[in-house]
């Protein structure tokens, strides 16, 4: 019967619509907030602010121009706002992220007797996920006003109950009700899959008539972020029909599962059956190419974007920086950047990265100038990339500025890798007890980069006595690091205290320690990426490679190269 008396009332207050056209058009030709007061003017001009139609069309472009102050002053010129109104409104504030103002006009709608219909409870229920007893509130109301058995209400209780956590409550609505549509499945199954409760999800899924491709894709999705990628691999088998989603999926679970030489093949079969792939697919495979430093894969992928009319947008841009910096073409890097567009804080984060790994220091600060002019807010990465720059080129009073400007200037708390970076660059400088002192001032427990820091600044600057408290540091943290015994040795040795260094040796054999170089390298022919590893010989080619380096080691030695062994214990 309400809803009878919405539509009755809608059409009772649109009766003129035909004779207000103009004013329609008025609303929806606003293309900025200025014209929305135009617009306004002329409706009360013709009393059209006191039609439900119209201030509907009115508050809902409002809206798109986060006007909510224009739509509320204009709502309480009403006489009798109706529930679609009350609706535009609610979801208005829901938008513009105002769930607290949504809620609070929900109980003046209530007031003013206006009663609600299933799309108010369909907003009430989102803005209700930051609070636990709000959603408890509007599941009760939901019961008195008699949608307890609207499907959509339902589905989305499912959701609120599931977003707080609270995924009993949220399967006993979904046991509760008597009809459910597909999207009411997925949501369940999507439910555990957010707690990771995979075992649930599939059993769910099951029960299914038949599984469609959200379900498919939320399961294999679930699966490769649990890191059981074979399960997820053996889903994708399955699936009858695998769509944009499916396979972006895939590509995205093998490089959250630092399995990148995976996801690029994926790209490539993907590709090959004539799914066209879009902006997040191909972001995750362009960042897959950064990872394993495959240049010429990456370039392939890039000018794949530019021949399919992908728009070079601030995540493609992003990737193409942080891909080309990771692979040594810092001008490719470059000139990537400074032809996007739009630049946000991922597109300068990288570049600014780049120019650090490239050793550009005072470009890199130059970079974080030209940010802040273009009102760029930096974050914490930001300011690690840069002092990790300061720390490589030796500029100290830079970085200590930079270090400042973080608290001082930017409300930037600092964390774990500040502190590095700055131990990194004290120690390196030949400032170690500056380094030490930095390190008794932290307000948390030094990790063992931060002692490995300051370890390796006493071996470059042959300081025994700090390098002896950083030692025994470490052996709290991580004692059976061979890199750290392997520093202090090479530090006796240079000392000539042999008894020491015995001592230490005597140590690791105790503690089973052996010295460790499981060094691990990337080579890229044609579109296959060959990995190996240090004394590796399970790479089909390794007769071959082994020969050729005894040549190359049998030319050097007569081009009078001597092997540099001083120091290595």
């Amino acid at each position: 019967m309400n809803a009878l008396t919405n539509v009755s009332s809608l059409r009772r207050c649109s009766t003129s619509l035909l004779e207000n056209l103009p004013i329609l058009q008025l609303i929806k030709r606003c293309t900025s907030p200025k014209l929305l007061d135009s617009a306004l003017a002329a409706m009360v001009k013709t009393s059209q602010n006191q039609d439900c139609f119209f201030m509907n069309q009115f508050i809902t472009a409002c809206t798109s121009f986060n006007r909510l102050d224009l739509a509320l002053s204009s709502m309480t010129q009403m006489q009798e706002p109706n529930v679609f109104v009350y609706n535009a409104l609610i979801k208005g504030l829901l938008t513009c992220s105002l769930p607290i103002r949504s809620l609070e006009l929900y109980v003046c709608m209530l007031r003013d007797s206006v009663s609600p219909s299933s799309y108010t409870y369909s907003s009430l229920v989102k803005a209700s996920l930051f609070d636990r007893t709000v959603g408890e509130s509007v599941h009760s109301h939901i019961w008195k006003f008699g949608f307890c058995f609207h499907v959509q209400i339902q589905t989305t209780l499912i959701v609120l109950y599931s977003g707080l956590g609270r995924i009993e409550e949220a399967r006993k609505v979904f046991d509760e009700m008597p009809d459910r549509d597909e999207f009411t499945w997925t949501t369940m199954v999507s439910a555990y899959v957010r707690v990771f409760d995979m075992d649930s999800a599939n059993v769910l899924a099951n029960r299914m008539s038949e599984k469609n491709g959200a379900t498919w894709n939320c399961l294999i999705d679930g699966y490769m972020r649990l890191g059981n990628v074979e399960v997820a691999e053996s889903l994708f088998d399955q699936m009858p029909v695998k769509d944009i989603i499916t396979w972006t999926s895939m590509i995205k679970g093998y490089s959250f599962n630092k399995r990148y030489r995976e996801a690029i093949s994926v790209f490539y079969k993907m590709t090959e059956e004539g799914i066209v792939p879009d902006e997040v697919t191909m972001s995750t495979v362009i960042s897959a190419c950064a990872h394993l430093g495959v240049v010429e894969i990456g370039k392939e992928v890039h000018m794949h974007t530019a021949q399919n009319g992908f728009v070079l947008d601030v995540y493609i841009g992003s990737a193409l920086v942080d891909m080309y910096s990771k692979c040594g073409c810092l001008n490719r890097a470059l000139l990537v950047f400074f032809n996007l567009p739009k630049k946000n804080l991922f597109c300068w984060n990288a570049i600014i990265e780049g120019l650090a790994a490239h050793g550009y220091a005072r470009e890199a600060l130059r970079m974080l100038g030209k940010m802040e002019v273009e009102l760029i807010k930096p974050n914490a990465v930001t300011f690690v990339s840069v002092l990790t720059a300061c720390t490589h080129a030796g500029l100290v009073e830079e970085g200590q500025k930079v270090y400042r400007s973080m608290s001082d200037e930017h409300s930037i708390v600092s964390n774990i890798e500040h502190y590095g970076c700055m131990v990194a660059l004290f120690s390196k400088a030949g400032l170690i007890q500056e380094a030490l002192e930095l390190i008794e001032s932290m307000e948390f427990e030094p990790n063992a980069v931060i002692w490995g820091a300051l370890l390796d600044g006493c071996r470059l600057h042959k300081n025994l006595e700090i390098a002896e408290v950083a030692f025994k540091k470490l052996m709290v943290v991580e004692p059976r690091n061979s890199g750290y015994y392997s520093l202090l040795i090479s530090m006796y040795a240079g000392e000539n205290m042999w008894r020491d260094v015995a001592e230490v040796r005597g140590r690791m054999r105790e503690l089973g320690i052996e010295k460790i170089c499981p060094g691990t390298s990337w080579i890229e022919l044609g579109k296959r990426v060959h990995m190996f590893a240090a004394a590796d010989k399970s790479h089909s080619a390794s007769d071959e490679v082994y020969l050729l380096l005894d040549e190359v080691y049998e030319q050097m030695g007569l081009a009078g190269y001597v092997q540099e062994s001083e120091g290595v214990y």
